[in-house]
């Protein structure tokens, strides 16, 4: 549906590379659907989808330590791909207008539109029906099934003809996150802890790949 929304405009005047604006369009039309039909549901039905603080404390220290172990994660990576020589070009000039343009939707919408769905949605109505977790409580199921959710959400779909193009490593790097994301939510009881880390996340991931570009 946000996808349909999204293709109702054109963005050749500001975005003639389609490298941010379709992908902005989407996951604001996204969101907002989804704000909606949760706050009716925190109204009708007084469910908690952690649009508070929450534990602030257990929220900030999941943050503080995502962001160590994904920014060591990025060096050794960034380390890896330049010894064998496997960087990625990216599929867009890096114009400044395109550098910026996908930061700025990799900061402020990447993550909040993501984490409202796959988390704070997600996981809050799976645990209405689905009960029971792994590793003595540390993962609970609704957490596992809205990871693999938000990792088969990377797969790209073509209906006319019907085609499917997905990258395996992307498939498994967006399920582990997802996990990390929902256990921050959980523990948090806040859907803002699991928005900084995504947004972080990819923030950092993009830029380095943009530094990187420029160098390699």
């Amino acid at each position: 549906m946000a996808g349909l929304f999204a293709d109702q405009f054109s963005y050749a005047g500001i975005d003639p590379d389609g490298a941010f604006a379709w992908i902005s369009v989407h996951h604001i039309a996204q969101a907002l659907f989804f704000l909606v039909v949760m706050l009716i549901l925190a109204r009708v039905k007084d469910y908690k989808f952690g649009f508070t603080l929450g534990d602030k404390k257990a929220g900030l220290f999941f943050v503080r330590l995502f962001a160590i172990i994904f920014s060591t994660y990025i060096i050794i990576s960034l380390i890896i791909v330049f010894l064998a020589g496997t960087f990625r070009a990216f599929p867009y000039p890096l114009t400044i207008r395109n550098v910026f343009g996908q930061l700025g939707f990799q900061f402020f919408l990447s993550g909040p539109s993501e984490e409202l769905i796959f988390r704070a949605f997600a996981i809050t109505m799976l645990s209405l029906y689905i009960r029971g977790d792994f590793f003595n409580g540390k993962i609970s199921n609704a957490n596992v099934i809205a990871a693999i959710v938000f990792a088969l959400a990377h797969i790209g779909f073509s209906f006319f003809p019907f085609s499917m193009t997905y990258d395996p490593f992307q498939l498994v790097y967006a399920a582990v996150l997802g996990i990390a994301y929902g256990i921050c939510y959980e523990r948090s009881k806040s859907m803002i802890y699991p928005m900084i880390m995504h947004s972080m996340s990819n923030v950092v991931a993009v830029g380095v790949s943009i530094i990187a570009g420029f160098i390699l």
